[in-house]
């Protein structure tokens, strides 16, 4: 595909997200009240969406809880600023496996599987304008750990996710995802206009270099919206790669900690330093009001 660089351009903060970051940066919010003034720091930097996880209060370990939810929810729609909030629906789906001989059974530490319903039962209670949709399985990070979301369950959740009226947020990990997310749109499990995230980095699934980076972007029709970003090190070069492809941002304490070596960032510190990336770029930050319009979403 020709080169076309966006010149409008939207940013999505991942305030704190589900890995192991809790005690390697004191800046990760894990309370629902940490995770909200998170996304208040965000969004008064220049982040139109804020894309939230939660953790549990006490130990900061992820969780499902839908009462955390709920208050992170209420925290955000009563903040003083204008937030579009997408919702992880991506717990629920965690296989740890025995080991290389005895796979079966699997680790109760760290497996949590869920139905469509349940993983979704956040999502229907607190009506997001977009929720995610990790759109495939794939080996996840070192060891024996399995993300794991197959056809019958990602068609289940998309039209659960339809039905309800909010915008599901396709996540890409590899190529092959992006493959069924389309069989996703033609079933149409999914309705225009289509949401993706590229993932890019996230061991094992498309390692961030160009050249692959490239052929996730080429695999995206011309009419889906999509977002990039890639992990750790190369995290702070991708806002650049993404908007000179076409596409649009996504920066946040899920995805890397550092705003220089050594140096430990808040969720704010990324978004401003996306802003100026794509500014300098000569492209324009857009905020919610026309990120809704474009993408037709339904204010709560």
């Amino acid at each position: 595909m020709p080169l076309a660089m966006n010149r409008d351009v939207f940013i999505t903060c991942a305030v704190t997200g589900s890995g192991d970051t809790v005690g390697k940066s004191k800046n990760v919010p894990i309370t629902p009240k940490q995770i909200a003034e998170a996304a208040v720091e965000a969004a008064k930097a220049g982040a139109a969406i804020i894309h939230c996880h939660v953790r549990d209060p006490e130990t900061g370990a992820p969780s499902r809880r839908n009462d955390l939810y709920r208050e992170v929810t209420d925290r955000i729609r009563q903040a003083e600023v204008d937030i579009v909030l997408n919702l992880t629906a991506g717990m629920g789906g965690d296989m740890i496996f025995g080991d290389v001989e005895n796979p079966l059974p699997l680790k109760e530490k760290g497996t949590d599987m869920a139905g469509a319903t349940e993983r979704v039962s956040h999502v229907a209670e607190c009506l997001p304008e977009i929720c995610t949709l990790d759109c495939g399985t794939m080996n996840f990070s070192l060891g024996d750990y399995v993300m794991t979301n197959t056809p019958s369950m990602l068609r289940a959740m998309a039209k659960q996710m339809t039905d309800l009226g909010v915008r599901p947020e396709i996540e890409a990990f590899d190529t092959g995802h992006l493959w069924f997310a389309k069989q996703l749109v033609e079933e149409g499990l999914i309705e225009d206009p289509v949401l993706i995230q590229l993932c890019m980095g996230i061991p094992w699934g498309a390692p961030d270099d160009l050249n692959t980076y490239m052929a996730m972007v080429n695999n995206v029709p011309q009419n889906w919206t999509f977002s990039a970003f890639s992990i750790g090190r190369n995290a702070l070069a991708y806002p650049a790669a993404a908007v000179l492809a076409g596409g649009n941002v996504r920066v946040g304490l899920e995805d890397n900690l550092y705003i220089g070596k050594g140096q430990f960032a808040t969720n704010g510190q990324l978004v401003e330093k996306a802003v100026n990336v794509i500014e300098n770029m000569g492209a324009r930050v857009i905020g919610p009001a026309e990120v809704r319009e474009k993408l037709k979403l339904t204010k709560r």
